[in-house]
C-alpha cells in the first residue's frame, strides 16, 4: 500500500531520531503516530486511536492540544523521555502555492531533554537544572556543566575516582558522555543517582573542534582569558555546546563565560555523606526535612538558587568565608535595613531564566516586563544602599544592579503594566510608544469612528450636507451622493480628489486615495498591528540580550544581596552565632545545637533541644571521641550536628551554636546508619564497609570525620576487631577529627593508650526500672547500653523483655567470674525451655505522702497554710 505524503514526511523526520518521541504538529495539535503513539498513550494516559493503514495495518495514533503542550511534556520528561517538537514551518495557503496536493513543511524546532529545560512550567524555580559533560582524555578527565535556564557555565578538572562525589553535589537532570566504554562504565553511577544517561560521538569530545566551538560561542580568538584549560576540560566544555546546538536547533543560549572550578577550593563531601547528612534532600527524597529546607528563608528564585549550591559546596578559601560572614554581619547587626531590602527583593523576577528564554527565542512579553520590574527594583535597592560604608560582598552586589538606566526607561516606555503570555496575543507595548502602532490600533478599534471623522471632512470640504460614506462587500468603503450633486463632484476642483466609482439609478459613488489607503488600513489594522508589536517585540529583546553579560552580573547581585539577607534573619530568628573560622586545627562548639531536629521538636510543640559542647581541637595529630550510650539517647544527632556546623561555617552562615570555632575542614565523611543496596549485591555490613573503607582511604588531616556503630553489622567479635582497628587507623593514620559512636565498650580502653581519643557518653537517668534519656553529652564512658529498657520502650512484649534480663544477667555474671560471654553454653542459659509467663505485679497502695497530697486543694490554701503543707511534707521524708 502506498504510504501519503504526509505520513512519508513524518516517517522521514522521526528517522532522524529514533530516541525521541516526534510531536508532529498538525494544526491546533501534536500528533503521534505508531510506537510512539503506543508509550504516550500510556506515559500520559490518554486516548489511543489511529489513523489509516500502513503495510495493511492500522496506524496507532494520539495527540495532545498545543496550548496545553507544555504540562505534556513535563510528565513525558520525568517518565524518562527525549521529546523531539517538529513544528509547521509554513500556513496551508503557502504550501498550496507550490501545488494543491503539497504538503505544509515540517521540521524539528527543538529536541527537548531533561537538561536543556527553560520553561518555567517545566523547571523548579529554587534549583538549578544542570546538564553535565564527562570527559576522558588520555590520563586526564574533566567534568563541565551548564544551566541553559540561567546560563551558568562551569568546568572543572578531577580524578576519575572524583566522579561520584562530584555528580552527587551537582545533582544533575542529564549527564552527556562518550559512546562507547565510557558509557558502559559510567552507566552503573548513572543508574544509581537515577540520571538520564546521553551519549554523544567522539566527534562532539573532539578537544580541537571543541575549542574552536567556544572560541565562536564566544566571539574570542582564544579561550586563554577565561583561564589555562586542559584539553579534557576544553573536550567537557566543547561536548556541552555541541550538545546544545543539537538539540536547540542552533539556537544556543547565552551561556555565560566558563568558569573554572578547582578541588581544593570547596569542602569534599562524598555521596554516602551527603545522603547521611541530609544537606538538601532527606533520606526519603524529599526537600522536607533537609537541611536545606530549614535554612532556607530566601525569597528570590536566585536566592535559593545560591544558596543551594553553597550549601552543596562549602568554601576552604578563608578570604571567601570572611567576606561572607562581613556582609552577613552587617545584615544581622542593621535589621531594619535587612528587612527593607528583603522586601524589596520579593517584588524582583527571575532575571537569570528570562533572559536565558529571550536567548533561544522563547520568551514572550512578560519575560520583558520580568526585565523591567526587576531592574527597577535594582534602582530602589541601590538608592537605599547610598551613603552606607558596605562590606565589599555588598558593595559589589549593589554596584552591580545600577548601570541601565537607559534600557530601564525603553522598557517602562514601551510595555504595559501586565502584558499577556505571548507575543502574538497582541496588547503589551504600552500607547503613545509607537505611532504606527497607535494608529493601527485605533483603525482596528475605532474604525467606524475613523470613518465618520472622514465623512464630516468630506461634507465640509465639498459644502455637500448629504454625502455619506458607506461600505458594501463589492466596493468596500465609498463616498455617496445623490444624483443632483453629482455634476458639482465631477467638475473641477472637486473632481481632482474625488474619483468617480459607480453611477446608479439616485445615487453617485466616489472615493479618494485617502479612503483607499484608509479602507485598506482597517481591513488589515489587526494583523499589522500585531506585526508591529512583534517587531518592537525583537527590537525590546535584542536591547536586552546586547546587555546579557551585564543582566547576569545583576542577577549575581540579587542572588547575593538576598541570601545574605535570608542568613542574617535565619540568625537573629534561631539565635544563631557567628563562628570563628580559621587555618587552625580548632574544632570547638559550645552549645551546639542540630537545627532540623531543633525544628522538628519545635513544630511539635515537645520538649526543647539539649545543646552540647564538642571539643576537637588539636595542635598536632588527631582529635576523637568515643562515643558510648544507649541507642535513643541522641549519638546519632549530636555527630550529625557537628558536622552541619561545620558546613554551615565553612559556606558564610551562622551556626546553631553559643560559640563555635573551626578550623578549616578540607572534607567532610560520614558513615551513619544501616541500609543495605541489594540491587548492586551489597548487604548491609558490605555497604558500611564499603562507606568505612572510603573514609579510611581518603580522609586526611584536615578531615572531620563521623562514624556510628562501625562493626555492627556481623559477629560481636569481628565487629569489635574492625572498630578497633578502624579507630586506630583514624588516629595513627588519618590523624582526622573525629565523632566515633559504638556500643562497643571495649573500646573505651583505648583512651589510655591513644593520646587523641577521649571518651565521651550521653547521659541517662533510671528511674524505676525505667531509663529516661537527657540528651546530655560529658565527658567518661557509659557504664553499660541500656538496651534491654530501650527494647521495653519500644513495645516489646513483658515476657521478652523479662526473659531478655535473666539472659543478659547471666552472661554479665559470667564475664565478672572470668569465663567471657563465649564460655557460656546454651544448657547454661536453658534458652529453648518455655519462658515463664510474666508475673503481675502486685498492685501497690498509695504511700503516706500520696495520701497527704490527695486530701490537699492548692486553690483553697492560703500562703501561710501551703507554707505548712510544705513542713509537714518535710517531716514525713524523714521517716
Amino acid at each position: 500500500m502506498s504510504v501519503t505524503p504526509m505520513m512519508a514526511q513524518y516517517l522521514e523526520i522521526k528517522a532522524q531520531y529514533p530516541d525521541a518521541l516526534l510531536f508532529y504538529r498538525m494544526g491546533d495539535f501534536y500528533e503521534m503516530f505508531f510506537d510512539d503513539a503506543v508509550a504516550a498513550a500510556e506515559a500520559l494516559d490518554i486516548a489511543l486511536t489511529k489513523r489509516g493503514k500502513h503495510e495493511d495495518e492500522d496506524i496507532p495514533m494520539c495527540g495532545v492540544p498545543v496550548h496545553a503542550a507544555e504540562g505534556y511534556l513535563l510528565t513525558l520528561i520525568r517518565k524518562g523521555f527525549r521529546v523531539a517538537v517538529g513544528e509547521q514551518l509554513e500556513s496551508p495557503a503557502e504550501a498550496k502555492k507550490r501545488g494543491a496536493k503539497s504538503v505544509v513543511k515540517r521540521d524539528v524546532v527543538r529536541l527537548v531533554t531533561p537538561g536543556t529545560l527553560t520553561e518555567d512550567s517545566l523547571l523548579e524555580a529554587r534549583r538549578h537544572n544542570f546538564l553535565v559533560a564527562y570527559a576522558e582524555l588520555r590520563d586526564q578527565s574533566a567534568l563541565a556543566w551548564a544551566d541553559i535556564s540561567t546560563g551558568a557555565f562551569h568546568v572543572m578538572p578531577m580524578a576519575k575516582v572524583r566522579l561520584s562525589p562530584e555528580l552527587a553535589r551537582l545533582a544533575p537532570s542529564e549527564l552527556i558522555v562518550t559512546d562507547g566504554a565510557v558509557f558502559a562504565a559510567t552507566r552503573p553511577l548513572a543508574d544509581e543517582y537515577k540520571i538520564p544517561l546521553t551519549p554523544l560521538g567522539k566527534a562532539s569530545f573532539d578537544s580541537t573542534a571543541a575549542e574552536k566551538r567556544l572560541c565562536s560561542l564566544f566571539n574570542v580568538s582564544a579561550l586563554d582569558g577565561f583561564g589555562t584549560f586542559t584539553r579534557a576540560e576544553v573536550s567537557a566544555m566543547g561536548a556541552v555546546v555541541d550538545y546544545l546546538e543539537i538539540t536547540q536547533k542552533g539556537k544556543l543560549p547565552l551561556l555565560q563565560p566558563p568558569v573554572q572550578e578547582a578541588e581544593d577550593r570547596t569542602v569534599q563531601i562524598d555521596a554516602s555523606t551527603r545522603r547521611n547528612l541530609e544537606l538538601t534532600r532527606s533520606l526519603s527524597g524529599g526537600r522536607a526535612g533537609s537541611l536545606l529546607a530549614v535554612v532556607d528563608r530566601t525569597v528570590t528564585p536566585g536566592g535559593a538558587r545560591l544558596l543551594e549550591q553553597r550549601l552543596s559546596s562549602p568554601s576552604r578559601s578563608l578570604d571567601v568565608i570572611s567576606d561572607r560572614l562581613a556582609a552577613l554581619d552587617f545584615a544581622v547587626e542593621d535589621p531594619t535595613r535587612a528587612e527593607a531590602l528583603r522586601g524589596l527583593l520579593r517584588k524582583t523576577p527571575d532575571i537569570d531564566r528570562a533572559l536565558s528564554r529571550l536567548a533561544l527565542e522563547r520568551g514572550g512579553p512578560r519575560d520583558l516586563a520580568a526585565i523591567r520590574n526587576a531592574l527597577a527594583q535594582g534602582e530602589e535597592i541601590a538608592r537605599e544602599m547610598t551613603d552606607i560604608d558596605l562590606p565589599d560582598l555588598l558593595r559589589e552586589a549593589t554596584q552591580a544592579l545600577g548601570g541601565f538606566e537607559e534600557l530601564l526607561a525603553l522598557l517602562e516606555a514601551a510595555l504595559v503594566a501586565e502584558p499577556p503570555l505571548m507575543a502574538r496575543d497582541g496588547g503589551f507595548i504600552a500607547p503613545g510608544y509607537d505611532a504606527d502602532l497607535d494608529e493601527a490600533r485605533t483603525l482596528r478599534d475605532e474604525g467606524r469612528s475613523v470613518i465618520a471623522g472622514m465623512q464630516r471632512k468630506y461634507i465640509e470640504h465639498t459644502g455637500i450636507s448629504s454625502l455619506k460614506i458607506k461600505h458594501n462587500n463589492v466596493l468596500g468603503y465609498f463616498i455617496e451622493t445623490t444624483s443632483t450633486h453629482a455634476e458639482k463632484m465631477l467638475s473641477a476642483p472637486l473632481s481632482e480628489t474625488y474619483i468617480h466609482r459607480q453611477t446608479t439609478a439616485n445615487q453617485v459613488r466616489f472615493t479618494t486615495v485617502d479612503l483607499s489607503e484608509i479602507e485598506t488600513k482597517i481591513l488589515n489594522a489587526g494583523n499589522l498591528a500585531l506585526e508591529i508589536e512583534k517587531r518592537l517585540y525583537q527590537g525590546l529583546s535584542e536591547a536586552i540580550l546586547s546587555l546579557g553579560p551585564r543582566l547576569n552580573q545583576a542577577a549575581r547581585g540579587f542572588a547575593e544581596l538576598d541570601l545574605v539577607t535570608a542568613l542574617a534573619d535565619l540568625a537573629r530568628g534561631e539565635n544563631w552565632t557567628r563562628p570563628r573560622v580559621d587555618h587552625s586545627r580548632a574544632f570547638k562548639v559550645s552549645g551546639g545545637r542540630h537545627p532540623v531536629v531543633e525544628q522538628a521538636l519545635r513544630q511539635q510543640g515537645g520538649e526543647a533541644f539539649v545543646a552540647n559542647d564538642c571539643d576537637l581541637s588539636t595542635d598536632n595529630g588527631a582529635a576523637v571521641w568515643l562515643l558510648t550510650g544507649p541507642n535513643m539517647a541522641g549519638k546519632s544527632t549530636f555527630l550529625r550536628q557537628n558536622a552541619l556546623i561545620a558546613v554551615l561555617a565553612q559556606m558564610g552562615s551562622y551556626v546553631p551554636a553559643d560559640e563555635a570555632h573551626i578550623g578549616m575542614v578540607s572534607q567532610v565523611f560520614s558513615r551513619v546508619g544501616a541500609s543495605d543496596d541489594l540491587a548492586r549485591g551489597r548487604s548491609t555490613f558490605m555497604v558500611e564497609m564499603v562507606e568505612t573503607a572510603a573514609i579510611l582511604n581518603q580522609a586526611d588531616d584536615r578531615a572531620l570525620v563521623i562514624l556510628d556503630e562501625i562493626g555492627r553489622g556481623t559477629a560481636t567479635y569481628d565487629g569489635l576487631s574492625i572498630a578497633w582497628a578502624t579507630l586506630e587507623h583514624l588516629h595513627e593514620t588519618n590523624r582526622s577529627r573525629a565523632l566515633f559512636a559504638t556500643h562497643y565498650h571495649e573500646l573505651t580502653q583505648l583512651a589510655k593508650k591513644l593520646p587523641g581519643v577521649e571518651n565521651a557518653t550521653v547521659s541517662v537517668k533510671e528511674w524505676e526500672g525505667e531509663v529516661i534519656f537527657l540528651h546530655e553529652v560529658k565527658k567518661g564512658a557509659a557504664d553499660r547500653s541500656y538496651g534491654v529498657q530501650v527494647a521495653q520502650l519500644a513495645g516489646l512484649p513483658a515476657s521478652v523483655v523479662a526473659r531478655a534480663r535473666d539472659v543478659l544477667d547471666m552472661l554479665e555474671k559470667s564475664s565478672r567470674e572470668g569465663g567471657g560471654a563465649g564460655k557460656i553454653q546454651i544448657d547454661d542459659l536453658p534458652l529453648f525451655a518455655a519462658a515463664p509467663p510474666p508475673q503481675p505485679k502486685a498492685p501497690k497502695g498509695p504511700s503516706p505522702v500520696e495520701q497527704f497530697l490527695a486530701e490537699i486543694f492548692p486553690d483553697d490554701l492560703t500562703p501561710r497554710e501551703a507554707l505548712d503543707v510544705l513542713y509537714k511534707l518535710k517531716e514525713a521524708s524523714k521517716t
